[in-house]
Formats: C-alpha cells, sequence, structure tokens
C-alpha cells in the first residue's frame, strides 16, 4: 500500500483525525506512504477541522490545524490505493460511487463497528473517545497492512 484517504461525512473531525494519526506513523516509521482525508458531503471544503479536533489532536503531539475540508471525488479511487471509511454511511456512500478499494475503519481492532460522530457525544468528552478509537484502528490498519 502506497496511499491511503480517509472518508468521513464533513472532513472536520474525524477524517482530519485518522490523517494526522497516519501521518504521525508515517513520520515515526519513515513509511513511504501519502495519506489524506476528504467527506461525503460538500458543505466543509476549505475549512479547518473544527476546533476540539485541533485541540485533541495537539493533546497527542499532532498539528492538523494545517489541513482542509475536501470532498470525496471519483479519481480519488484511483489516486488511493485504500479508502477508509469512518462508518458504515460513507461506505455505503462511497459503494455507492463505485468505489471499491474500499475498508471501514472500525474493522480494525472493533469489530466492524462505527466511529462515531463526536457532535453525538456530549462536550470534549467524545472527541476524546473517538480519537483513541481512530488511534486504535488506524495502527491496527497499518500493522494489518504490513506497514509496521
Amino acid at each position: 500500500m502506497k496511499s491511503v484517504i480517509f472518508v468521513c461525512l464533513g472532513n472536520i473531525c474525524r477524517s482530519p483525525l485518522a490523517e494526522g494519526v497516519a501521518d504521525k506513523l508515517v513520520r515515526l516509521h519513515g513509511l513511504d506512504l501519502k495519506v489524506a482525508s476528504a467527506g461525503t458531503g460538500s458543505w466543509h471544503i476549505g475549512e479547518a477541522p473544527c476546533d476540539n479536533s485541533i485541540t485533541v489532536a495537539k493533546q497527542h503531539g499532532i498539528d492538523i490545524s494545517h489541513l482542509r475540508g475536501s470532498q470525496v471525488k471519483r479519481s480519488d479511487f484511483s489516486e488511493y490505493e485504500l479508502v477508509v471509511a469512518l462508518d458504515q454511511n460513507n461506505f455505503d456512500d462511497l459503494k455507492a460511487m463505485g468505489c471499491e478499494n474500499i475498508v471501514k475503519l472500525g474493522s480494525f481492532g472493533f469489530d466492524g463497528a462505527d466511529v462515531p460522530d463526536p457532535y453525538f457525544f456530549k462536550g470534549f468528552e467524545g472527541f476524546d473517545k473517538v480519537y483513541s478509537m481512530i488511534e486504535s484502528c488506524v495502527t491496527e490498519l497499518f500493522q494489518a497492512k504490513g506497514l509496521l
């Protein structure tokens, strides 16, 4: 695997966190891997990740403040060897767009569970929980793909 893109709904909380975690692993282990993130929706194109995602990433030594929201395109399915959906709705939307090289992040260590949108939790606690799940799943994904 030489490239991976993480996809959630808006590309301002979950998928930028996954990109940040993956980028940290790439740098830490000297991997030759292109990482990116995108959303299935278009309403946050060009926006920075949400403040809570930036904060929780920073607490773990990751800076995602420079990332900007983008919408996934069909051309991403050939540009990236692996497309990683953060939840079942994203997975289904990507499949409907014709994506075949897709996996669900929660399949790596969480029995296929969805990585929940942290906005469904009350307060900052949801971002902590979602970050921990993403960090664990991305690490497990990289191990499963023989990158670590």
